[in-house]
């Protein structure tokens, strides 16, 4: 019998369903959920006190002025717009940074955090092919997917302690330690997705020390500047870092800080050892987003561009991110000390100490499909939680289900 004249279509048909995102997923099943009381601890969106993702007042204001101003939809350039280079780089780096002076870094407008992290991902397989790209485990889900659809390896190297819900601090220097030549290590900047820990200013220099020492390349996904401890605060880290003297990318995000989600707007930058090294890699990184994407979306890096240019406007946003963060922080507050006044007999108090939206509630898998079946709470199977889905609303019911479920479990 002849083969298939369609073989090729044959086959693809008959593919296996994919795995649903563990993440989007979930909140397919939150949008189903017919209860008028559930809560959304899954998806990593801020959330205000009434649960909304708000725009915000710089934001909005800008959009205003851009509708009305705006002449053209043709297409940016390669990489995106002009005056965002050169805002970006003191944002993430600090207005004083030498670096910036002496034309070692590099910047190029992405289609948000996620887009960064693809285009650093396709110009390593092309630079290094036989790069591993090592993650922290935990580390954000889509982490691995992102650099094995570039064609790399991945590894993981320890960070979480779950017993002490802490930074495994000997396991994780240990590790990077013994990570080769060549490799790529992905660090969270701040606010580590999913487990709200982040090294101390020491640990930070230590791993600058071993990057230099060790010859490996560290890749910042920087997604949560603003909502750890400060805008100044949180690129610390990452500053410590480069102070060893390392090249480095770092994979910003605008999503978070500026709320614009949908809007997909972020940066991929590149630190390099001499102003000609850093120009070759550029070069290259316009040539990997001309064979994705051509150019990135325009609307929310204009937006970025006019708040972070315009004095007044960039006060109003510091003030506004301020406040989200100080929301978050509440928040933490009050689930822990709403926990322990209901007389739990676990510890919750390090959900106050870790920094960002994400919390690991100390919850097993178990015990987070009965917050879901018994209480509709959702969360990640791995017990990650979204602090800034818990509003002054619900955190009474969330403790309340939370303690039922505990109950289950006498520890």
């Amino acid at each position: 019998m002849p083969p298939c004249p369609h073989y090729f279509w044959c086959l693809m048909f008959n593919l296996e369903m994919a795995p649903a995102d563990p993440i989007l997923g979930l909140t397919d099943s939150f949008r189903k959920d017919p209860d008028p009381d559930k809560i959304n601890l899954g998806v990593g969106v801020y959330k205000d006190d009434a649960g909304v993702t708000p725009i915000m007042r710089s934001v909005k204001k800008v959009e205003e002025q851009l509708l009305a101003s705006e002449s053209t939809k043709s297409y940016l350039g390669i990489t995106g717009h002009a005056a965002l280079p050169a805002l970006t780089q003191p944002l993430i780096l600090g207005n004083d940074n030498p670096l910036i002076g002496r034309g070692v870094v590099v910047t190029a407008q992405a289609p948000g955090g996620t887009g960064a992290l693809r285009v650093t991902g396709d110009f390593l397989k092309k630079a290094n092919p036989d790069a591993t790209i090592w993650i922290s485990t935990p580390t954000w889900a889509n982490h691995t997917a992102i650099f094995q659809a570039s064609g790399l390896k991945t590894a993981q190297y320890a960070y979480y302690d779950a017993v002490r819900q802490g930074l495994d601090h000997d396991a994780f220097l240990d590790g990077l330690k013994a990570i080769p030549a060549g490799d790529v290590v992905v660090l969270h900047g701040c606010c580590h997705n999913p487990s709200g820990v982040d090294p101390d200013a020491d640990t930070w220099a230590d791993i600058g020390s071993i990057a230099r020492e060790r010859g490996w390349l560290p890749l910042f996904d920087f997604a949560y500047q603003g909502f750890g401890d400060g805008l100044a605060e949180d690129r610390a880290g990452l500053c410590k870092v480069l102070e060893s003297g390392v090249p480095a990318f770092i994979c910003s995000s605008y999503s978070k800080n500026f709320g614009l989600y949908n809007e997909r707007i972020g940066a991929v930058t590149y630190v390099g050892d001499s102003a000609d090294e850093a120009a070759r890699v550029f070069s290259h990184i316009k040539t990997t987003i001309r064979a994705n994407y051509s150019s990135p979306p325009s609307h929310g890096g204009a937006i970025v561009a006019e708040i972070l240019a315009d004095s007044a406007l960039r006060s109003d946003w510091e003030d506004e991110l301020a406040q989200m963060r100080q929301r978050i922080f509440a928040m933490r507050e009050g689930f822990a000390n709403g926990l322990a006044a209901r007389g739990v007999k676990r510890d919750f108090s390090f959900i106050k100490h870790q920094k960002g939206m994400f919390s690991f509630a100390g919850i097993t898998p178990e015990q987070v499909d009965a917050l879901r079946e018994r209480h509709h709470v959702y969360a990640v199977r791995s017990g990650r939680i979204n602090v800034a889905g818990i509003t002054p609303d619900n955190i009474d019911r969330l403790c309340d289900s939370l303690i039922d479920v505990l109950q289950d479990s006498p520890d």
